[in-house]
Formats: structure tokens, sequence, C-alpha cells
């Protein structure tokens, strides 16, 4: 099995030692209670996706994976070329990819603006600029890819929305940019939290964010994740 970056196989090797437990464990940064969006998409037939950028890929789709209303979360990149969307290269910071997530879900179960919501509360820190927790870089941007003019004025909407009600000490970072394409990650990659979830920087950065939505959003929480690997076997 192909290994993680230095980086974070440093950062995990840093904390095994005074991580006894999931539970005993902080996440590197806390989800914050905000209100939801007050302009939506309205639902629509058929799936839709949307691509989202906010750190380590790993807790992004771990996320998203236990929403209720998302029927395939994938990993990867967007931002950059299909011959830099590679790990190695894209971790080198200089390729214009972030790691990202493309969730497709059904908008009669869920919408834009509650997955937007549970961004923005709980899948990272949307006022860090070019980091999440132990992760540096351009790689680790706070992104939203739109992919059409209304989920471009939706996201617009909510960011200025929060930033007016001042739910964060800072303004939030996240950029909205054109989704060109997304580019899925190395298999290893997928479903990473699910599969691995003894591993430190898991059980540090992104546990807490599993049980964050557990708590904050308890309507919209699964307990069972839609993985890749079910996915592809029922394709």
């Amino acid at each position: 099995m192909r290994r993680p970056s230095i980086r974070r196989t440093a950062f995990a090797l840093a904390v095994a030692g005074v991580l006894a437990s999931a539970a005993s464990a902080r996440a590197a940064e806390d989800a914050v209670v905000i209100p939801p969006p007050a302009a939506d998409i309205a639902p629509a037939d058929g799936p839709r996706t949307v691509v989202l950028a906010g750190g380590c890929f790993w807790g992004v789709q771990g996320v998203y994976q236990h929403t209720k209303g998302v029927t395939k979360a994938v990993s990867g990149y967007a931002g950059g070329t299909a011959n830099t969307a590679q790990y190695e290269i894209v971790s080198s910071g200089g390729t214009g990819h972030a790691e990202a997530v493309q969730i497709t879900y059904d908008p009669k179960q869920v919408t834009l603006g509650k997955l937007l919501q549970i961004y923005f509360s709980v899948v990272h820190d949307p006022t860090q600029l070019n980091r999440q927790g132990p992760d540096h870089g351009r790689q680790y941007r706070s992104a939203v890819f739109t992919s059409d003019p209304a989920e471009r004025k939706t996201v617009q909407a909510y960011i200025a929305q929060l930033n007016g009600a001042k739910v964060y000490r800072k303004a939030i970072a996240t950029t909205i940019e054109p989704l060109t394409a997304f580019y899925p990650a190395e298999d290893y990659h997928q479903d990473y939290l699910t599969l691995h979830p003894r591993q430190p920087y898991i059980v540090f950065n992104d546990l807490p964010k599993i049980e964050n939505l557990k708590k904050l959003f308890a309507d919209d929480y699964r307990d069972k994740p839609v993985l890749v690997n079910d996915a592809r076997a029922s394709d």
C-alpha cells in the first residue's frame, strides 16, 4: 500500500504517543454553529454534484459520506490540469490543484445550502488561508468549485451572509472558482477515514468532524457511510 505524505506521516508519529483514544482527541479546528443560508437552490429532478475543498480530502470525504442525501463522495483534485493531477505532484503546492471532494447528492433529500452549512461549520475552518490544521500550502485551500451561475450565486450570498453576521473572528478566506475538471484521486485515498480509523492523523483531525456532524446536524447524519468502493461494486 502506498503511504501518505511525509508531512502527514511525521505529524502522525508526533501525536501518536499522546492520543490514547479518539474520545480524548480534539479537532485541529472546532466546529462553529452557524445559521443556514438565507437563499438556496430549489430542489430539482435527478442528482447534482458540487466540488468542495477544505484541507486534506480524507476528512472532507468522510463527513459527506456520513451525510444523508449524498450518494457518492470522491476524493480528488480540482483547479489544475490533468497532467499534474497526481498526489505526489499536487503535494508540491504549485500545480493549482486543491485536494477536493466531488459530492453527488439527491437535491430532494439534501440541498446545496445544507451541504454548504455543513462545509462552513463542520468540515473545516474557512477563515484559514492556504492551510488546515497541520497541512500548509495552496493545495489545502478552502475553495468551492462551481459549475453554473446559480450555484456560484448561492455560495457568494452565503459567504456574504456569514461574514455579515460575524460568526467567525476573521473573514472567510474561501475562494469561489470555476470548475473546469475534477480528477479522482488514487484508489488508496478513497474511503481513507473509514478504512483507517485508528491512524493518528484521522483520530486527531478527522474523527472529531464526524462527531460534530452527528451532534450539530443530527437530522442529516447517517451512521453507515456511503463508500466509493461500495458505489463501484454496484455500478
